[in-house]
């Protein structure tokens, strides 16, 4: 089983994936680096032994209340106290809670803030987050109540009331939700009620953690459904007998954008060996396809933009997610309550008040992500919707419906719910980052809205796998349809590996008696599981 040291600067998306989502039925362990306890040490060392007397400087949140009350002192008899009712006040969340995967990296991704002793909690505390991490045990958090600075506070909040043992709190574990005490009990972790001293809890709740891991895995599969997106591609290409010019590399070095010209070298190279990307196939004539037969069939020169301007398309998506892990992985390794520790030259600490909890970065990387991916779908929607009309895919048959014609009515209505999911992504672009309301008697006068913006980031992506697998099913559907009439021709390496594992699991010529349903949420599962992909990667190497 892999484990993985937490130190507050090294932390990587992949390891938090690994974390946060099991690989092959167990997830990787966690564990804090011998440097980051002991730094952590020193700091609360000095705490307690300079800073834990009522004549010690004014220090927010740590002997002050917090929002308007930060000039009220809180005196140290009242510390723990204020700790308790602290998380208690921001208990106010709403809605259905977070996946146990976010909150699997929530928890991870607070300890890692912590490792690098900025934010001056008891090593005690790291040490529960990652028990609780280590033995499966996930806080529910509401999903919504957070407006993106001080922090995630609510859901924050829920996280620290099972750290601490709340009888209120409520955790998944073994696959059942009960109350944190009754997991604390069963797992065995530690004592069922943690007390919380000065800075523990306000350390706890601040911070756009929840943000940030929405985002780390939202992230990644936005990039995996550009890998299956290129696939889908591909396989419609193939299957529309498409022709290859708008993808040479001397057009692309003409416009020489990163993610352009990597477009087109994928596509390239999963279409290396195709004849059925030629003249000599295209000169075929299928039988619902209108054209004139007594002249030669001239060169097709240019096809529509769904599929000729592809690298144009793909290429800003691939090239925001390189801006947008960026961001990410700078978030991942930062420090973002407040207020923070720093250490002095000559020794001893300092507090500093700051701002790292505001969480813009993540607001306006999340609206990008959703805007990219939104067209994503779009032009692979648009291909879809070319694919059952005979008048736009060069003669495939009808709906690529089989079986009796009139009886069986094939794909439309599947094409339809596509169209509702582009509608529906597009209205979540709108973007959240720029939508600020103020809030706690407009001590928090600017907000980013970063939570919102992830959680709409991820309905994109989930939506949009749905539109790429069908896109892959339906290219499948017509490249078996139309074998027969294109005897010799064949698919590339690339596509052929993917058409090849969309067969093994699913007959692409299906007849009329099906419910498509079921076609549908395997098509979801193409992406979902990497299953196509991977057989792709097996068969011909690494393609992105």
């Amino acid at each position: 089983m892999t484990t993985i040291t937490i130190d507050g600067f090294t932390l990587t998306a992949e390891q938090v994936i690994q974390v946060a989502r099991a690989q092959n039925g167990s997830y990787a362990q966690v564990a804090l680096a011998a440097t980051s306890r002991a730094a952590l040490k020193e700091s609360r060392d000095y705490i307690e032994s300079t800073w834990m007397h009522d004549e010690a400087p004014m220090m927010y949140s740590f002997n002050t209340g917090v929002g308007l009350l930060k000039d009220t002192r809180i005196k140290v008899e009242h510390i723990e106290l204020f700790q308790t009712q602290l998380i208690k006040a921001h208990c106010a969340g709403i809605g259905e809670p977070f996946s146990e995967e976010v909150s699997r990296a929530t928890m991870l991704l607070r300890a890692n803030a912590f490792a690098s002793n900025y934010s001056a909690p008891r090593v005690e505390v790291v040490d529960r987050l990652l028990a609780f991490i280590n033995a499966g045990i996930h806080p529910i958090m509401p999903q919504k109540g957070s407006v993106g600075a001080s922090g995630d506070l609510a859901p924050l909040s829920y996280l620290a009331a099972a750290i601490a043992g709340f009888d209120e709190a409520e955790v998944m574990y073994q696959g059942q939700r009960m109350s944190a005490p009754q997991a604390i009990t069963k797992s065995g972790v530690g004592p069922v009620k943690f007390d919380l001293k000065a800075k523990d809890a306000s350390a706890l709740i601040n911070g756009c953690t929840a943000s940030l891991a929405v985002a780390v895995l939202v992230a990644r599969d936005a990039r995996n459904l550009l890998s299956d997106a290129c696939l889908s591609l591909g396989l419609t290409l193939e299957a529309m007998r498409a022709e290859m010019a708008a993808f040479d590399h001397r057009i692309q070095q003409a416009r020489p954008h990163a993610g352009q010209i990597k477009t087109a070298a994928i596509i390239r190279k999963l279409l290396t060996g195709s004849t059925r990307t030629t003249h000599e196939a295209r000169a075929v004539q299928f039988p619902e396809e209108s054209r004139r037969t007594d002249i030669p069939y001239s060169a097709r020169i240019q096809d529509v933009y769904s599929l000729r301007c592809s690298p144009q398309v793909y290429g800003p998506v691939f090239d925001a997610l390189d801006y947008i892990d960026n961001i990410i992985d700078k978030e991942i390794n930062s420090a973002t309550d407040n207020p923070l520790i720093f250490g002095k030259e000559g020794g001893g600490f300092e507090i500093i008040s700051g701002g790292n909890f505001h969480g813009q970065y993540l607001a306006q990387a999340m609206d990008l992500l959703a805007m990219a991916i939104t067209d994503l779908g779009s032009i692979c929607e648009r291909r879809v919707a070319r694919l059952i009309d005979p008048t736009l895919s060069w003669g495939l048959p009808r709906n690529l419906m089989s079986g009796v014609r009139g009886v069986n009515t094939g794909y439309p209505v599947v094409q339809c719910s596509l169209s509702s999911l582009v509608m529906e992504n597009r209205t979540l672009c709108m973007p959240g980052s720029v939508d600020s309301i103020p809030a706690k008697g407009n001590s928090e006068d600017h907000v980013s809205n970063s939570t919102w913006c992830a959680r709409k980031a991820a309905t994109v992506v989930t939506n949009t796998q749905y539109i790429i697998g069908v896109e892959m099913l339906l290219a499948a559907q017509a490249l078996t349809m139309t074998e027969d009439l294109l005897p010799g021709f064949v698919l590339g390496q690339g596509t052929q590996a993917a058409y090849d594992e969309i067969r093994q699991q699913i007959p692409a010529c299906l007849d009329g008696d099906r419910w498509f349903h079921n076609d549908i949420q395997m098509a979801h599962s193409f992406v979902t599981s990497g299953s196509v992909r991977e057989a792709v990667v097996k068969q011909i190497g690494e393609f992105v």
